[in-house]
């Protein structure tokens, strides 16, 4: 296994991101989902969202009992938002996890690290739309691999009740979406959801 394999595992197919010692990153190829980031209109981090508990426990349960001695739990550092300085919360021990911003933006999907720590002064909810690395960040949907969609990452945005995600076009909306965005189809949120996790080569 190499980094920028691609692999399957459960019932998903995987993109291999890093490789330390006898474990891997992945993350889905494609968007599986659609979810809020929380069920409730209010302030929340990461460690307190509805996100985090259903990758660890819905989501989770999903997979065979040989696949779950597999996923690796990790403590998951949780960064503030690094242009408007909201709270990234406390550390995680997670199983199953939403990438963050950083690690997104910095390492496993092209390096635009210039661009997080030196934002342009009147710059504020985007980064550069022509940003080299954006075509490397874009997703599309599990059920209708044509078409593409945002997915959230679990970096607050620029108050406790937004999360920074990823546009359809691979842009990052640094300020944020709202935790319980709602559309006119059905009220709900339509962020997409890429899990990521440690797997035991």
């Amino acid at each position: 296994m190499q980094v920028g394999d691609k692999v399957l595992f459960g019932n998903y197919e995987w993109n291999v991101l890093d490789i330390q010692g006898d474990r891997a990153l992945i993350v889905t190829e494609y968007i599986i989902d659609h979810r809020s980031y929380h069920d409730a209109y209010k302030e929340i981090t990461w460690a307190d969202c509805a996100m985090r508990q259903y990758l660890n426990g819905e989501f989770y349960d999903k997979f065979s009992e040989n696949d779950k001695l597999r996923i690796c739990p990790v403590t998951n550092k949780n960064s503030d938002n690094q242009w408007y300085g909201t709270k990234g919360g406390e550390d995680t021990q997670d199983c199953i996890f939403l990438l963050s911003m950083e690690e997104i933006v910095c390492q496993y999907f092209g390096d635009s690290s210039e661009k997080l720590y030196n934002p342009r002064k009147n710059q504020r909810y985007w980064f550069e739309r022509k940003d080299h690395n954006n075509s490397r960040r874009i997703a599309r949907l599990e059920n209708n691999k044509e078409q593409v969609w945002w997915w959230w990452t679990r970096t607050p945005g620029r108050v406790g009740v937004k999360a920074v995600y990823i546009h359809g076009d691979g842009n990052i909306g640094i300020q944020g979406n709202n935790i319980l965005k709602g559309n006119v189809a059905d009220g709900k949120c339509t962020g997409g959801v890429r899990p990521a996790l440690w797997l035991k080569l």
